[in-house]
C-alpha cells in the first residue's frame, strides 16, 4: 500500500515524555526540520497553553507524535501514553495526528547535541533541548521515508 501524500504546510513533531515534550517543526516541501522548544509536562497533563501557542504560531497541517516502542516493536506503557497524548492533541486542536516509531532517536539526539556542543553552538545549560532535537530527528525520518 503506498504511503499517504505528505501534507502541504508545516508539521509539528512531538517527542512525548512524562516530564518534558520536545517539539520540532518541519515541512514536506523542503524535507527539513528544526527543533523549537521543550514543553513541560506537569504532574497530570502537558502544558496545553504552551502547545496551543505553538499550534497558533505554526498552524500545522499535521501533528507527528513519537511512539516509544519496546525493542521488539511492541507497545509499552509509554507508547500507550503517547497515543493518549496524540489523541488529545488531535481533538483539542482539530489536527490530524500520525505516529512514528521513535526507537533510537534519544541516542541520536544526544549524539547530535554533543556535536553541537563541541562546535560551540550549544552549551551544557541547553541540555533540555535534547527532547526538541529528538522531535527534529523523528520528523526528519518521517519526511525522508516518504520522499
Amino acid at each position: 500500500m503506498p504511503e499517504a501524500a505528505l501534507p502541504r504546510g508545516y508539521i509539528l513533531s512531538f517527542d512525548y515524555g512524562l516530564k518534558r515534550i520536545g517539539v520540532a517543526v518541519g515541512q514536506a516541501m523542503t524535507a527539513t526540520a528544526t527543533p523549537l522548544e521543550t514543553v513541560r509536562h506537569g504532574p497530570t497533563e502537558p502544558d496545553w497553553s504552551a502547545i496551543a501557542r505553538l499550534v497558533r504560531e505554526w498552524r500545522p497541517a499535521l501533528a507527528l507524535v513519537g511512539l516509544p516502542l519496546g525493542a521488539d516493536g511492541e507497545a509499552t506503557d509509554m507508547s500507550r501514553a503517547a497515543r493518549r497524548f496524540g489523541a488529545a492533541l488531535g481533538e483539542r486542536f482539530d489536527l490530524p495526528v500520525e505516529y512514528i516509531d521513535e526507537r533510537l532517536t534519544s541516542q541520536a539526539a544526544t549524539a547530535r547535541f554533543i556535536e553541537h556542543r563541541a562546535s560551540g553552538a550549544l552549551r551544557r545549560k541547553h541540555a533540555d533541548r535534547i527532547d526538541a532535537i529528538a522531535a527534529q530527528i523523528m520528523l526528519e525520518n518521517y519526511l525522508h521515508a516518504r520522499r
